[in-house]
């Protein structure tokens, strides 16, 4: 095994137990080991985090994983036994932050409550992820982010008009909700430093996060009485908005939020004259004519390839973009130039390009340190770290403890 670089960012010397699975929990945990803090990926020895099994393998070894859990350490630990139990409890009087996202009632019934966690460790911060929280009617429901991606409203404002609704073909509540997570335990990490050093527990929902990003919709239902419907690559909020083809069967990615924006295209594509009209003045009201614009904006793009698009639109600083695959992204200028993609050494498949920090700080900058490793990697030393004997480890394996 390759040696781990030292953490270089802002969480260095943050401890976190990650004991949550699939996905939302896991993230959290990824950007917090991502910014320096040390993580252990707690795992069941005979039913290991489901996350592995998600997403296509090279050789049988999933390669999503090698993200997920990259700068984490691997223990195995059966939970749901006394000792395992016990040592759980160790590992939190510990740390810093405990991750995880079981139902409701399942860390107390195992004895792993914040309070008697804290007990310990009154400085420790734990992050709760479920479905739709610790408490109310839905609070023991299994939800996956599909599910708060329907509910959200998502999947309602997703899709053609004319189509069904729709739902995106990644994690995307999920994901929304990691992010959520990594910023709510850093704000409780500062919380913690202004108080005198004592932590507090940390109710993430995977509804509210993704409620949040879908937008007005709530306060337009309560205040208007009105729902937005699906408008397809449209916007209510502006025009013209929409993807459009080119000439060389590529699409393109065209945003006028800003009115400057929307007067540069118009400019572009031959009508000024739509600039002078009373209704061009706003978003909105642009919106209610996007067909006509459309059809201005799309006829000529029509008309010209990709590359020609793209110069023209940026030599006049009007927005555009295309709409990559994947591979795409590894070959980008400004992802090349920035690092957004980087290169990482892995034991077992050699080197592997995936997307590195999502930002970057100049003076405690985050660093991938390692990949995912496999179930159980780190056990041992940990175990050790806590003072038991390599008998006493062998003892716990025998009896699926570890």
């Amino acid at each position: 095994m390759t040696a781990d670089k030292q953490p270089t960012g802002p969480l260095r010397g943050i401890k976190v137990l990650d004991a949550s699975t699939i996905l939302a929990g896991p993230l959290t945990a990824q950007i917090l080991g991502d910014f320096g803090a040390e993580v252990i990926k707690i795992e069941h020895p005979q039913k290991p985090d489901g996350m592995r099994g998600h997403g296509l393998d090279k050789d049988g070894i999933p390669l999503w994983w090698k993200m997920v859990s990259r700068n984490k350490q691997t223990v195995t630990l059966n939970l749901s036994t006394p000792d395992g139990q016990a040592i759980f409890r160790d590992l939190a009087a510990e740390a810093d932050v405990v991750v995880e996202n079981f139902r409701p009632g399942t860390f107390e019934r195992w004895g792993l409550s914040y309070a008697e966690l804290s007990e310990r460790n009154p400085g420790l911060i734990m992050l709760r992820v479920t479905g739709f929280g610790q408490h109310g009617p839905y609070a023991k429901r299994p939800a996956f982010g599909t599910l708060v991606e329907s509910m959200s409203g998502f999947a309602h404002l997703t899709g053609q008009p004319d189509g069904p609704p729709t739902l995106p073909a990644f994690g995307l509540a999920d994901s929304i909700a990691g992010v959520a997570g990594s910023s709510a335990v850093s704000m409780a990490l500062f919380e913690r430093e202004r108080n005198g050093g004592t932590g507090q527990e940390v109710d993430l929902d995977l509804l509210s996060p993704i409620m949040t990003a879908v937008g007005p919709g709530v306060i337009y239902a309560d205040q208007l009485g009105i729902d937005q419907q699906r408008t397809g690559n449209r916007s209510q909020n502006n025009a013209p908005r929409n993807l459009y083809r080119t000439a060389d069967d590529h699409w393109l990615a065209i945003s006028t939020s800003a009115q400057a924006i929307a007067e540069r295209v118009m400019r572009l594509v031959g009508h000024p004259e739509v600039i002078d009209e009373e209704w061009f003045a706003t978003g909105r009201t642009r919106a209610e004519h996007a067909d006509l614009l459309d059809e201005y904006v799309g006829g000529w793009i029509a008309e010209r390839t990709r590359d020609e698009v793209t110069s023209i639109f940026e030599e006049a600083g009007a927005a555009v973009a295309p709409v990559y695959r994947p591979s795409d992204l590894l070959k980008d200028p400004q992802v090349v130039a920035t690092d957004m993609v980087t290169t990482v050494g892995d034991d077992e498949l050699g080197p592997m390009r995936m997307q590195n920090v999502m930002w970057r700080m100049t003076r405690s900058p985050g660093a991938i340190r390692h990949t995912g490793r496999p179930a159980g990697a780190d056990t041992d030393k940990v175990l050790t770290h806590l003072g038991r004997t390599p008998e006493d480890i062998d003892d716990l394996r025998a009896r699926g403890v570890i």
